[in-house]
């Protein structure tokens, strides 16, 4: 099971990154803060501060075709904005 899936990388979450040193990242639906936080650790070689956790519901949508309604939703998906110790970075860009 790997918990880190990918890094978001938005407008809001680099904002957050340069000001607040906050990186936001997709993870497993069932990892808990602790496992994520040894998992940046690990992948990252930073001390992490504090990690908090979002579950995102899935959205549901409708449509109507020629063939009649069609119903469907995406994944339901978890992030993590994890905040680094004063004076570290995670460098998101270069190849690992």
């Amino acid at each position: 099971m790997s918990i880190l899936i990918k890094p978001i990388i938005t407008e809001k979450a680099t904002t957050q990154s340069e000001l607040l040193n906050s990186y936001t990242f997709q993870v497993n639906t069932k990892a808990n803060k602790v496992e994520i936080k040894k998992a940046v650790e690990a992948a990252y070689g930073v001390s992490v501060e504090k990690v908090r956790t979002i579950n995102v519901r899935p959205d549901r949508r409708t449509r109507y075709t020629k063939t009649g309604i069609q119903h469907g939703k995406t994944n339901a998906v978890k992030k993590a904005i994890v905040q680094l110790a004063e004076g570290e970075m995670i460098d998101l860009y270069t190849n690992m």
